[in-house]
């Protein structure tokens, strides 16, 4: 971890080198070369801030980092839901995943700690430099705040995988004196996400930022997701936190309910991904993917060599969803409609030419039209398509699940699922047929199938201590749910990952490994 948590400083540098540059040539023969350039000598002008924040921003993308053969890391928070599987079973990594035998050598486990270490490495960084640069105060303020949300959002996602962390908040160097810290309890990470998310909620953020950058609705929604997985398993806060999680998501429905134009639910499914819609109205914070720089990396969503693209024959079928869980969903449901929802059974050959049938239902919700061409209009072969991390469906079903729980199906709460399933093209029983018993389960089948394939179900699995029973339409216990797919049960140790063995190598004061998982 300390190797990812100090390589990155230079990356920074370079970064800032390149964005600024000499400005004559006597200033040039006067620089230092950038293999020199240090944290002392670099965070001295506002660009440099900029650039840090930059920097952190691009590490988010390491979950579309590849992961052997087929693969990516944002598989890891699918592979074990047990509503994907694999039409290819050539990554053993990826494999284990599917069959819940993972371990701390399986890649997928070792990138994603590596990778989010790395974002609240450049975060600490930041965090610790900038505020000593000269710039406008609320220049300053703005970038503090931001990448206290990056902070947040890297620990938010590794508490819920790991549980007990190290907590580390400053720039280490191998002098550090906890160069090889210790792990911290939950309730302390959850205590420094909340501050960051508080800090960030203060830094004057607008509401929506088409560029991509956080905003305050972003910010808003992500605490109150906190709080609500704070109210569940492990912590257990509960009634306490669901009025908070309930409270902060309101915030964001009023706003949007007084600024439709601002925020709102798409009107339809193809607008979720759109290249001309990201950054807007519903999606309210996104991974940025060019293809410039990085392309979108969810195509291991394809379908095991179907001829969808200019590519003819194409994709890898890593991760398709299993028939039990399209079959789930309600008849009539406009997300199951080919191409009109997050599936689709046929596409046009070789993209743009005669329809012809995939012979299985495969994810849409990611698929890019304007790379991937659409009947007689040829593909850009440029997927900028970003990856989707809070949409506006989440804040409605936050508010709804959370507001049940602070004093059963209100009105405001039934609304904001009705919402849901209103654009899903449902009938929605009436709100005094529900009691609080039944309606949180419906609260939470709408999430396994709105959120369905945005890397929310396993920690939904995890809070809840639940998981969906395709079957049944209802609800098992997390601990002997058996994954239809791989007639794998989950067990009680599948609620943390292992850490990595390398790390625990390297640091022995990580031990003991979590429960369940070998040393």
């Amino acid at each position: 971890m300390k190797y990812t948590i100090v390589k990155k400083l230079s990356k920074v540098a370079l970064i800032g080198a390149i964005l600024l540059g000499p400005s004559s040539c006597s200033d040039f023969l006067e620089e230092q070369a950038p293999s020199n350039l240090t944290p002392d000598n670099f965070y001295t002008i506002p660009d440099h801030a900029e650039a840090a924040l930059a920097s952190v921003y691009a590490n988010l993308r390491f979950i579309g980092d590849g992961a052997n053969i087929f693969s990516n890391n944002w598989q890891l928070l699918e592979a074990m839901t047990g509503t994907s599987t694999t039409e290819t079973a050539q990554n053993s990594d990826l494999n284990n995943l599917y069959s819940l035998s993972h371990d701390g050598n399986t890649i997928h486990v070792v990138q994603y700690w590596n990778g989010l270490y790395r974002v609240i490495a450049q975060a600490n960084q930041l965090l610790d430099r900038v505020p000593s640069i000269t710039m406008p105060d609320a220049q300053k303020t703005k970038i503090l705040g931001e990448a206290r949300f990056l902070r947040a959002w890297a620990y938010f996602t590794a508490v819920r995988l790991w549980g007990d962390i190290p907590l580390v908040t400053k720039p280490q160097t191998i002098e550090s004196e906890d160069f090889k810290p210790t792990r911290t309890s939950q309730e302390e990470i959850y205590k420094l996400i909340v501050e960051d998310l508080q800090a960030a909620e203060a830094a004057g953020l607008p509401w929506m930022d088409v560029s991509g950058r956080v905003n305050q609705a972003a910010v808003k929604t992500q605490l109150a997701k906190v709080y609500l997985t704070m109210a569940g398993f492990p912590l257990s806060k509960g009634a306490t936190h669901y009025k908070l999680a309930a409270d902060k998501a309101w915030e964001v429905i009023q706003y949007a309910n007084a600024n439709p134009n601002s925020i709102n639910l798409f009107q339809t499914y193809e607008e979720v991904h759109s290249e001309a819609t990201e950054n807007r109205l519903e999606h309210l914070f996104m991974l940025q993917y060019n293809a410039i720089v990085a392309t979108n990396p969810m195509d291991n969503f394809y379908g095991n060599f179907k001829p969808i693209n200019y590519n003819g024959p194409t994709g890898t079928g890593s991760s398709v969803p299993t028939k039990t869980f399209y079959d789930s969903f309600e008849k009539g449901d406009l997300r199951t409609k080919d191409q009109e929802g997050y599936f689709y059974t046929t596409y046009f050959t070789n993209g743009t030419g005669a329809r012809f049938e995939l012979g299985a239902p495969y994810v849409f919700k990611h698929f890019n039209r304007t790379a991937n061409g659409t009947f007689g209009v040829p593909g850009t072969r440029l997927n900028n398509l970003n990856v989707p991390q809070i949409r506006y469906a989440e804040t409605l079903l936050i508010y709804a699940e959370a507001q049940n729980e602070v004093g059963g199906p209100t009105q405001a709460a039934y609304d904001a699922m009705k919402r849901i399933r209103d654009r899903a093209k449902l009938t929605t029983p009436a709100l005094g047929t529900y009691n609080q018993a039944s309606f949180r389960e419906a609260v939470w089948r709408e999430r396994w199938h709105e959120l369905c394939y945005e890397q929310i179900t396993w920690f939904d699995m995890v809070r809840l201590r639940k998981v969906y029973n395709e079957k049944t339409n209802g609800f098992d216990n997390f601990v002997g749910h058996v994954n239809l797919n791989t007639n794998k049960t989950l067990e009680a140790k599948h609620l943390l990952l292992p850490l990595p063995r390398q790390e625990m190598l390297n640091n022995p004061n990580l031990r003991p490994q979590n429960p369940g998982h070998p040393e």
